[in-house]
């Protein structure tokens, strides 16, 4: 029974409007490989989102249809401007679209040339004569310099007489020197050409090719024999230097000893710094982190040198020192850095550092006599100061009374402050008599 039974409607099946459109089943997707199950999962079953936008490989081959063009190679003459003689050769050219390249040769810009300078007879006579070489010879030279760009392997060949690469170039390169300085209208003008700048020389450069031979024509063995000589001088120098260095670790450096702390000096201490030598001083202030090294800058140095003389100071010490060379008219910094600027900047250092060390031990025994002074006018807390006490006064024996008294004593206790001081003094009195005890 349903809702038309109980309210009596005729039953009629739905109509096909109605009727609820089947959906078609949705094919599985396949996990892909290499993605774990959850990771999947998570995603929705649509696959991992890439973290790039990716392009098929096949549209990287292709090319626009702007860039479409015929490519050929043809074998075709060309001629270079680096020759004079206008020879005309051939080679493979990529002609495009049926136009061949025009223009010069292409490799025809690294044709340099080198400017070999040329001298007249009058030149010559004045300043060029030299007794080793003739007129002949240096025309010869500077013709060939001139024909094989200063290639002076084949200029020493060609050349008629025997001379070695050497003195060509000791020739070549002094004649051209003295026409470049002598041209010139002065000497700055050409000051900064390399040809009058460095001259050529010739001893220098045989002995370079001498030592160059001998070391390219060593044997295994005397190479294996050099090297183990150069290790065992490094095994020296480092052992030396090592030692050194433990020796002065363990001696006490004579920058501490130059320089006392101002802040840390005792009011009751009576010693001077003692006086070294500046040169000990800045040796000994140098560390051992720059000791090992054989290249550093002078000004690192300097900082570090400067810190370690300093480090037994406090900072308020390392500031006076500051504002008292400001005051010198001295730079924190030397703006040159030579190695006696440098002994002299620290010297003045520790110059100050003991003049303000001097001064601060100045204070504290000028501090130490006021209080001396001042506790020897003063006896307890309750007791006036007494003005007389510096006094010298004769020594007076006690005198003692038949009472039994002393005089002083009683005097002085008459003395004392008050309206009493000058009231005449009481007469004497006797003592009790003592009683007999039995033995009397």
């Amino acid at each position: 029974m349903d809702a038309k039974d109980i309210l009596g409607l005729p039953k009629t099946p739905f109509s096909s409007s109605q009727e609820k459109k089947s959906r078609t089943p949705k094919e599985p997707q396949r996990k892909p490989d290499g993605v774990s199950r959850e990771v999947y999962a998570l995603t929705g079953g649509v696959g991992m989102a890439p973290l790039m936008p990716t392009i098929e490989a096949s549209h990287l081959k292709r090319r626009p249809a702007a860039e479409k063009e015929k490519v050929a190679w043809q074998w075709l003459p060309f001629t270079s401007s680096a020759r004079t003689d206008n020879l005309q050769l051939y080679h493979w050219v990529r002609v495009v679209n049926g136009v061949p390249p025009t223009g010069d040769y292409q490799f025809a810009k690294y044709n340099k040339k080198v400017d070999v300078l040329k001298y007249t007879d009058e030149e010559y006579e004045k300043y060029l004569i030299d007794p080793a070489w003739s007129r002949e010879e240096t025309d010869q030279l500077f013709e060939l310099c001139e024909r094989f760009d200063l290639r002076f392997i084949v200029i020493a060949d060609r050349f008629p007489t025997a001379r070695s690469v050497e003195d060509l170039k000791s020739r070549y390169y002094s004649v051209s020197r003295s026409l470049l300085i002598h041209r010139a209208r002065s000497f700055d003008d050409v000051s900064g050409n390399p040809l009058v700048k460095d001259s050529y020389d010739a001893a220098h450069e045989t002995e370079r090719k001498r030592a160059l031979s001998a070391l390219l024509s060593q044997t295994k063995q005397q190479e294996r024999k050099d090297a183990e000589t150069l290790a065992e001088a490094k095994r020296i120098i480092e052992s030396r230097a090592a030692s050194k260095t433990a020796d002065e670790a363990g001696m006490p450096s004579s920058s501490d000893n130059a320089i006392v702390p101002v802040d840390g000096v005792s009011p009751l201490s009576s010693t001077h710094p003692p006086l070294t030598h500046p040169n000990t001083a800045v040796n000994s202030s140098i560390p051992n982190s720059l000791r090992t090294l054989r290249v550093y800058l002078r000004t690192h140095a300097l900082d570090q040198m400067v810190q370690a003389a300093s480090a037994s100071a406090g900072l308020r010490v390392i500031k006076r020192v500051d504002q008292t060379l400001q005051d010198l008219g001295v730079n924190l910094k030397p703006k040159v850095p030579t190695k006696a600027v440098c002994v002299e900047h620290l010297e003045l250092r520790n110059e100050i550092l003991t003049l303000l060390n001097l001064q601060k031990q100045l204070q504290n025994k000028e501090a130490e006599v006021s209080a001396i002074r001042e506790s020897s006018f003063t006896e307890a807390p309750s007791t006036p100061k007494r003005s007389n006490r510096d006094i010298d006064r004769p020594f007076v024996p006690d005198a003692v009374g038949f009472t039994g008294e002393r005089a002083g004593k009683r005097d002085h206790k008459r003395k004392t402050t008050g309206r009493f001081i000058d009231a005449p003094p009481s007469p004497p009195q006797s003592k009790r008599p003592r009683k007999l005890k039995g033995s009397d």
